[in-house]
């Protein structure tokens, strides 16, 4: 029997489990107890759940679908793991400190297919999909290393936007969520969880009606079809009028800001006039989106692209802002490590084929 992670149930889905197979609905919140409360890491450390559900569950479940591959500690205190998973998958997650609290960036597949010319994530294409155990569970392991390290510090917020594209894989990033923002589970609040999407219009209707209330973040990265295309395949599928249209509806169905990213791009995403163009794509929303300016981090593979000189990066902010639009620069995390999304794994897996042992697949 292929076992999920026990991570993987909201609490309503396990409820239902176990009462299909003669147990009490009250026993999944026992269970949860131990889990998210007390957060034991063996089955039977659970002293409150009898031996025949205790049995059902290291039947059906394991504790552990991911292990410490590798970990890498910034000067600045982020620290990115490589987490390899059971079937030797290796996937990226990174722990981020902040003013306002601790931050774990989680990937949602291993591999990505949108194929954005910039991004270090897509130089391997998606192999899979990760369970919604394994999304919960590497917020788990990062919990643990900072029990380990330092006792009384706890993983305030939550950004989806690690290796894959989250809509590509959404029931399984909506059973996550519901485990991380549920009060009896991992309890990080819904205005703490982000989600970022690349752009694909039609997931972004379902995840509105779904009503989560987390924040949504969407990879815009260009103010034409004609400039985002270039850079971006997924435009080709959902041009910036399809998604616009998506971002309308998302507004008004769950009445929450979005957060449009904007990676510059040194002569080719980064001018006055592009400003300009964005302020007057986004036009009457402007009370209702903020613009994230992200400084690039190189990649080997896509030495053609260059990161922005500081002052057109200033230049374009302050452009934004004259237009009414409100906007911020991203701080930047682990600079000396590998900072870009999936750059490890890449490196890893290419290390390995190097060694002539094949890949790590």
């Amino acid at each position: 029997m292929n076992k999920e992670s026990i991570y993987g149930l909201p609490l309503d889905q396990l409820a239902a489990w176990l009462i299909e197979y003669g147990h009490k609905r009250s026993r999944a919140l026992q269970i949860w107890d131990w889990l998210y409360r007390k957060q034991v890491k063996h089955f039977s450390e659970m002293m409150d759940v009898n031996q025949e559900c205790l049995q059902l569950l290291a039947d059906h479940f394991v504790f552990q679908s991911l292990n410490e591959h590798l970990k890498q500690e910034s000067d600045d205190g982020t620290v990115k793991f490589l987490f390899k998973l059971k079937d030797d998958h290796l996937i990226e997650t990174v722990l981020m400190r902040h003013k306002f609290g601790l931050s774990v960036c989680v990937t949602t597949q291993v591999g990505c297919n949108m194929g954005c010319s910039f991004c270090a994530s897509g130089l391997l294409t998606k192999n899979r999909d990760l369970s919604s155990g394994e999304i919960v569970e590497q917020i788990m392991k990062v919990q643990q290393h900072l029990d380990q390290v330092k006792q009384d510090e706890r993983v305030s917020h939550v950004v989806v936007m690690g290796i894959g594209e989250p809509f590509d894989n959404l029931q399984n990033v909506v059973d996550a969520i519901q485990i991380i923002k549920d009060h009896k589970g991992l309890a990080i609040p819904a205005r703490h969880i982000t989600v970022s999407t690349s752009g694909l219009a039609d997931k972004i209707y379902e995840f509105a009606d779904a009503n989560l209330q987390v924040n949504l973040a969407i990879s815009l990265h260009a103010p034409t079809n004609e400039l985002r295309t270039r850079i971006m395949k997924i435009n080709r599928a959902f041009s910036i009028e399809t998604l616009m249209q998506a971002v309308d509806y998302y507004l008004m169905k769950t009445n929450r800001r979005i957060t449009l990213e904007y990676i510059l791009l040194k002569d080719l995403n980064d001018r006055r006039e592009h400003a300009l163009q964005l302020a007057n794509l986004i036009g009457e929303k402007r009370h209702l989106i903020n613009v994230n300016l992200i400084p690039y981090n190189p990649v080997d593979e896509h030495h053609h692209y260059q990161r922005s000189e500081h002052e057109s990066m200033l230049a374009f902010y302050d452009t934004l802002k004259k237009q009414g639009i409100n906007s911020s620069i991203r701080l930047e995390h682990g600079v000396d490590i590998d900072a870009a999304c999936g750059q490890l794994r890449s490196k890893q897996i290419k290390q390995g084929e190097n060694k002539g042992t094949g890949s790590l697949f």
